[in-house]
């Protein structure tokens, strides 16, 4: 099956795990189910599944033929280019292509000049009236690929503009540009480009990161400290007739090989495998040549063999084209797309699959206590009246007084649930303090200073060592904390279950820990930049300033995601006590309205028993409804009932 294939079914589950979503919700409501702990639970599902995004970045040198893999794979269907790939109109700028349908159809280009001024790149992007936009007519093609070759713009500086740029080094004359014979630079126009268009794989939550040459992604730290590592799968293109080049190997040793543990995820194209069909060799030496390419070039980057495909994108693109089947079986562009929607697409959906699964099953397990709750009340009720029959008016008024009692005794209780509260938001305190922006920035705060000083940075590695070395203690101790409140979680609910006769349980902690895995991949991604290679680079002010505010703008993910996660534990646990408060509190109340009832009429024994019966039958089918909605939601789209099936 092809990438686009995949990437379809992908986005038919996404929309009917959504359709799915919205009845179970709707079911909830209509049955008075819908506590402010499960509808946190609801909300995180929906914004997962809807705001799953799947990043491919196309990472490669000058003229490896990358945006004509991306035009083949991903835009053949316009019938033409779409992004700049003919000779000498290549992307200068890191361009991501995405959708948002709140935003219009348009291009939006980030001025290179906005390198000179202190914002980061996550900050430009909430600025978005700072950015040149252009409509695109998504379904004009023509005017389409016109809008975006302004991606491919050049502007000519002088020396030391190139040099405050970032795109000029006096100390490593082998890595600089040709000056012109004006002695002009030329850079890039644009620092960042953004592409919203409707096209249906984008739609479906594919971004496309297509980045420049070695020197631009040199330039330009976050890109390689944020960009980069958040990518889903990465397709690394060299020439299939040379191989992996020098170039092309520090462009895999500084940028690729330090993104994680997960090599799987990365795909190597050998692209214009065209260049080697020669009339003068036969077809099966072609094809040795080109397998000893693979082999060579995946033993360089001490990759699988398998991940290194060897492709034609111009071939694939014209063969999709012209519809021309031969053709596009010679230019292997399917194996690739087969590569990337199996490779990318099945792992991305096995780890959404798993985080989906654990938030059902916590929505199962919330639901279900509440359900569990009403029907035990109904139990203890059906009992106390079956203890009422053939009893005097005094024994009913005296079980009346009973019950008021009971209810004065659990009202007067509520500053020993309220110490429950005091304590666990104390703990919080400090572990949200732990996590908080401002405590980060006083971690970060030393190595900011190394990296700010003039020239060059000799202690910088050290304080950079240091300063993750703090941080991996502080996620430690941060992990170290929310295990202790949830000890005090635990013996605190079961004080007051067997006080009160509550069934409330724990949720699950958040694994902090993990976190520690985020920042040594940051820790990684970071670290080329402080070789002595890049010494002269690092010694530049506005070079280091850049460095410092990409590593500050990836650590802030990280612990912003983190304190989301505690927060919702925290609702959690706050919601499932608070709804079997009020649950508590209407048992009591219809306690009393049964006894008041049976007092005034004398059927009324036998009607409230047969009443309560009913209801505990009600709630029987509830629970197996709730087990039958919440299963459902795992299903494969194939297997999709119709709707009246699911709101029976």
């Amino acid at each position: 099956m092809s990438f686009n294939q995949e990437f379809d079914q992908h986005g038919v589950w996404r929309k009917q795990f959504a359709l799915r979503l919205k009845l179970l919700s709707e079911w909830l409501t209509d049955h008075d189910l819908m506590e402010s702990g499960v509808r946190e639970r609801l909300d995180q599902l929906h914004a997962q599944v809807k705001n799953d995004k799947i990043m491919v970045a196309f990472v490669a040198e000058f003229s490896r033929g990358k945006s004509e893999l991306i035009n083949a794979v991903f835009f053949a269907g316009y019938g033409r280019r779409i992004m700049p790939a003919s000779a000498g109109r290549t992307t200068m700028c890191p361009t991501e292509l995405g959708y948002d349908a709140e935003v219009p159809p348009c291009l939006r280009l980030l001025p290179i000049e906005t390198r000179l001024q202190p914002q980061s790149l996550l900050d430009w992007r909430n600025a978005l009236e700072k950015w040149e936009r252009v409509d695109l007519d998504v379904n004009d093609p023509k005017q389409l690929a016109r809008a975006i070759q302004k991606v491919a713009e050049v502007r000519r500086v002088t020396q030391a503009e190139a040099a405050a740029l970032g795109f000029w080094h006096d100390e490593v004359p082998e890595d600089n540009p040709l000056p012109g014979p004006d002695g002009l630079i030329e850079v890039p126009k644009w620092r960042h480009a953004l592409i919203n268009m409707a096209h249906p794989l984008l739609k479906q939550g594919l971004v496309i990161l297509d980045t420049p040459g070695l020197n631009a992604i040199g330039a330009e730290p976050e890109l390689t400290v944020s960009l980069l590592p958040q990518a889903h799968a990465v397709v690394f293109i060299l020439a299939a007739d040379t191989g992996v080049t020098k170039s092309d190997l520090t462009i895999w040793r500084q940028h690729l090989a330090v993104l994680g543990e997960g090599r799987e995820s990365r795909l190597v194209v050998l692209n214009k495998i065209d260049t080697m069909w020669d009339a003068l060799s036969s077809p099966e030496q072609v094809q040795l040549q080109i397998a000893s390419q693979r082999t060579d070039s995946a033993e360089i980057l001490g990759l699988s063999p398998r991940q290194v495909l060897a492709v034609s994108a111009q071939k694939g693109l014209l063969a999709k084209v012209h519809r021309d089947k031969k053709l596009l079986a010679a230019s292997n562009l399917m194996e690739l797309e087969t590569a990337l929607g199996v490779d990318l697409l099945g792992q991305r959906r096995k780890i959404l699959g798993a985080a989906v699964a654990n938030g059902i099953q916590a929505l199962r397990s919330e639901t279900g206590r509440m359900v569990h709750t009403r029907a035990r009340d109904l139990v203890e009720q059906i009992q106390e009246l079956e203890g009422l029959r053939g009893k005097n008016t005094g024994v009913i008024k005296q079980m009346r007084l009973r019950i008021e009692q009971e209810q004065a005794d659990f009202d007067a209780s509520g500053a020993k649930i309220q110490a429950v509260r005091s304590v666990h938001l104390r703990l919080l305190k400090d572990l949200f303090a732990m996590l908080s922006s401002s405590h980060l920035k006083a971690e970060v705060a030393t190595l900011g200073k190394a990296l700010k000083q003039p020239g060059i940075k000799l202690g910088v590695r050290r304080a950079y060592d240091h300063t993750f070395d703090r941080l991996r203690t502080d996620m430690g101790k941060a992990d170290r904390m929310a295990g202790d409140i949830q000890s005090m979680l635990e013996g605190s609910f079961k004080n007051l279950n067997a006080e009160y006769g509550f069934s409330l349980q724990a949720p699950t902690p958040p694994r902090l820990g993990q976190y520690v895995k985020d920042l040594d991949l940051i820790e990684k991604s970071h670290l080329q930049y402080l070789s002595l290679g890049n010494a002269l680079r690092l010694a530049q002010p506005e070079f280091a300033e850049r460095l410092a505010r990409a590593l500050m703008s990836r650590l802030r993910v990280v612990y912003d995601t983190a304190v989301n996660e505690v927060e919702l534990w925290n609702k959690s646990a706050a919601a499932q006590l608070d709804a079997q408060l009020r649950e508590r509190r209407r048992n009591f109340s219809r306690r009393i309205e049964a006894v008041s009832r049976i007092q005034q009429a004398a059927g009324g024994l036998d009607e409230r028993i047969r009443e309560l019966q009913s209801h505990q039958a009600e709630l029987n089918q509830l629970d197996v409804k709730l087990a039958e909605l919440t299963e459902h939601l795992l299903a494969a789209p194939e297997e999709e009932p119709s709707d009246e099936a699911l709101v029976a």
